[in-house]
């Protein structure tokens, strides 16, 4: 989540089926330069941006001479998000005599998304003479537009899907010189727009040269599970590019492409490139196929013993810890987990790969947990699941993780169906579900001992699991949650709440704890999860307690109000959204401003080694500030990775340790052109403008996230160091550079 610097990298030429090879050629990309534009203007942009308003001075500037100005003001039209700027937006994208404004029209457009620019993009995609640049941003902004749109609205949608579709059919059919750019932002539009008929053409890009865009036509497919071509996708499997080979396993295991099983289980073994290898693991998961087991099973022992050789050398937690996890997590998806029932104890090696696989990590990864529990459920809960016991040495951390993931084990067992052998698979059932209720003290005699240690009360995932067994007490055990200091868990408890059929005690409880939450000082997470429980009771009370957080001085809180009040017809208080009580001053935007245009790194020391980050301040400067800032003080000094997902990211900076932390504040997107190539960086979110010190590293290219997340930075040295980060690795220290 190679980057060869940001500068725009098109092939010289491409045919229908290419006749020059772009195996390295990665997503156009935006100009770093020194700033061209006034720091009085640019302060004037920052503030309004940062505010989140849209007004008449803004307006003025994208009618200024200068064309970078329009530009850079037509980008914070974007990401204010208002649509009262679509009309000066549509104006410049139809009339505008440079064609950078236009493309960024374009882009500003999409992000509103609103469905009442969707008709100016339509006209410039039908113009097929228009500029590539623009056409390309045009047909990224539709699928962005399309997929916000309701379900109800089936016309519109159907006729943004079909624009999409017949942008890429005519650039598959051009005879000379189709525009990639388009080629690459229209597939990523077909899986946000999910059009019908999307299969055939998506297809037509498998067999260009240009790796990158059969690897994102590959993309597209595994994320619409789209069934066409198998074997022209199998055949892709021997690719010369590791990209392209890991998302075709990625369409077989989406498609469930039975037919393809000895083509994975071959990459899986035998892949030179780790996230090919677990691509094709994820694949065969999906695939069910049995006759996986064994060689899962041969590849998880080769695994435990090079992870206990790295143990020894001193190596924690171990490179291999990646791959072992995802092969755990195969195994507990290819068998039936009744059919485990059934088993001798002479034909469980399966269940020895997850016992020996628990000691290695110490009981703390879920992904063995809930391998384990599938697999063998009667095993995990009569030989293995155990209360967990602690040494003097763990840490709180360390405990916290252990206990989320015997929950999350735990939840598997209650996917268990009592239809054979029911007498065995209750008696199962009820084991797991007494061991989370003494967990969550629901027990009188549990409630004598202490029971505000945040070791369990700062666990989620226990109230969900417990939950996924629908106790005729969870009600009442999630009221109880309310009276938890920690947010997360009042947060985790609101939303379970807002799952179940509406009830007076439960409507009344949310009410009652809305008062507290919206007093959080940290984070907002509860306030916002009772808000949404409260709007689906679409009772008149709740809509009355709604209305009391519009007073709240947290923009995401009243943003989250009105929604909830418009949607239930309970009137439009759109006048109360406001603008951002932003945190920043004057001289927090000029500190931002001057590094535009200079380089500005931070070295990344971890336990696994350095990497070094170049920022971009020039396409994301508070977000870079602000990144800068937490560095400087030390912030993420001491804390562990949190979470790995091969070929997808690696996420840091949650001083929670279990991505659900933060600094104290959030800060506002700043949505940009850069693409998720391999090793971009950008910043985790947990919905719009609900950034602040997580952020992520990308191993493979993520076209999904582009437009939807900041990027703010990108790895030039060391991404062998990212590759071999596991959860649980430390970042020792950050340190900036910005001579």
């Amino acid at each position: 989540m190679h980057l060869m610097g940001f500068r725009n990298t098109l092939c010289a030429s491409l045919l229908l089926v290419a006749s020059v090879t772009c195996a390295n050629a990665q997503r156009p990309r935006p100009k770093t330069s020194a700033p061209s534009i006034s720091t009085s203007i640019l302060l004037r942009i920052l503030r309004a941006e940062d505010q989140r308003r849209w007004d008449d001075d803004l307006k003025t500037l994208l009618s200024n001479k200068d064309a970078q100005v329009r530009k850079r003001a037509a980008l914070a039209a974007g990401r204010i998000g208002d649509e009262h700027a679509l009309p000066a937006l549509v104006e410049l994208l139809r009339a505008d005599p440079d064609v950078e404004v236009r493309q960024m029209c374009a882009f500003a457009i999409g992000e509103v998304e609103s469905p009442s620019g969707g008709d100016a993009l339509i006209a410039v995609l039908s113009d097929t003479k228009e500029p590539g640049e623009v056409r390309a941003r045009a047909v990224e902004a539709l699928g962005k537009i399309a997929a916000t749109l309701p379900e109800s609205d089936k016309e519109r949608k159907a006729a943004y899907g079909f624009a999409i579709l017949d942008t890429l059919r005519f650039e598959a059919g051009r005879r000379s010189l189709p525009n990639r750019s388009t080629i690459l932002f229209g597939l990523t539009s077909v899986l946000r727009a999910k059009p019908e008929g999307a299969g055939s053409v998506v297809t037509r890009f498998l067999g260009y040269a240009d790796s990158r865009i059969v690897a994102d036509a590959l993309n597209t497919m595994a994320r619409l599970r789209l069934k066409d071509n198998n074997e022209e996708v199998r055949q892709l499997l021997k690719h010369s590019d590791p990209i392209v080979r890991a998302n075709a396993a990625r369409v077989i295991g989406a498609a469930e492409d039975k037919g393809a099983f000895e083509a994975p289980l071959d990459r899986a073994l035998h892949d030179d490139d780790l996230r090919v290898r677990v691509s094709s693991i994820r694949a065969l998961g999906n695939l069910k196929d049995e006759r996986a087991v064994e060689p899962l099973l041969a590849r998880g022992a080769r695994l435990i013993s090079d992870f206990r050789a790295e143990k020894e050398r001193k190596i924690a937690p171990p490179t291999t810890q990646n791959e072992l996890l995802e092969v755990a997590g195969a195994l507990g998806r290819v068998t039936p987990p009744l059919k485990a029932f059934a088993q001798q104890p002479s034909e469980k090696a399966s269940v020895m790969f997850f016992i020996n696989a628990r000691r290695l990590v110490n009981d703390s990864a879920p992904e063995i947990e809930i391998g384990f529990a599938r697999m063998a459920p009667e095993d995990y809960m009569t030989m293995h699941f155990h209360n967990p016991t602690f040494n003097h040495n763990e840490t709180e951390l360390a405990r916290a993780r252990r206990v989320s993931s015997l929950a999350e084990g735990l939840r598997e067992i209650a996917a268990l169906k009592p239809e054979k052998d029911p007498s065995r698979v209750n008696e199962v059932r009820s084991m797991a579900e007494i061991g989370l209720a003494s967990w969550l003290c629901v027990f009188p005699e549990s409630r004598t001992r202490e029971c505000s240690e945040s070791l369990w009360l700062r666990q989620p995932e226990v109230l969900r699991a417990y939950a996924a067994f629908k106790p005729k007490d969870l009600s009442e055990v999630l009221r109880q949650q309310f009276r938890r200091n920690d947010v997360i868990i009042r947060a985790t408890a609101a939303e379970l709440l807002g799952e179940l059929p509406p009830d007076k005690a439960n409507e009344s409880a949310l009410i009652a704890a809305l008062p507290r939450a919206l007093r959080d000082k940290d984070l907002n997470d509860a306030a916002l999860a009772i808000l949404e429980a409260l709007g689906k009771l679409k009772s008149a009370e709740a809509n009355e307690a709604i209305t009391t957080a519009l007073d709240s001085s947290d923009h995401l809180i009243r943003r989250k109000a009105v929604s909830l009040l418009k949607a239930n017809g309970a009137g439009d208080f759109s006048s109360r959204i406001g603008y951002v009580q932003t945190r920043n001053t004057e001289t927090d935007y000029r500190r931002a401003i001057v590094r535009i245009g200079k380089k500005v790194t931070a070295t990344v020391v971890t336990s696994k080694g350095s990497f070094i980050i170049e920022f971009l301040p020039e396409e994301a400067p508070l977000t870079v500030d602000n990144f800068v800032m937490l560095a400087r003080r030390g912030y993420f000094n001491g804390q562990t990775v949190p979470r790995v997902v091969p070929n997808f990211v690696v996420q840091a900076g949650d001083p929670r340790g279990d991505t659900n932390g933060g600094p104290g504040y959030s800060i506002r997107c700043e949505i940009n052109e850069a693409p998720y190539d391999r090793a971009a960086v950008g910043m985790a979110l947990s919905g719009k403008d609900t950034g602040g010190s997580q952020w992520f590293v990308t191993h493979s290219p993520q076209p999904h996230l582009d437009g939807g997340y900041t990027v703010f930075g990108r790895v030039i040295s060391g991404m062998d160091v990212v590759d071999r980060i596991a959860r649980g690795d430390t970042i020792r220290r950050v340190t900036v550079n910005e001579r």
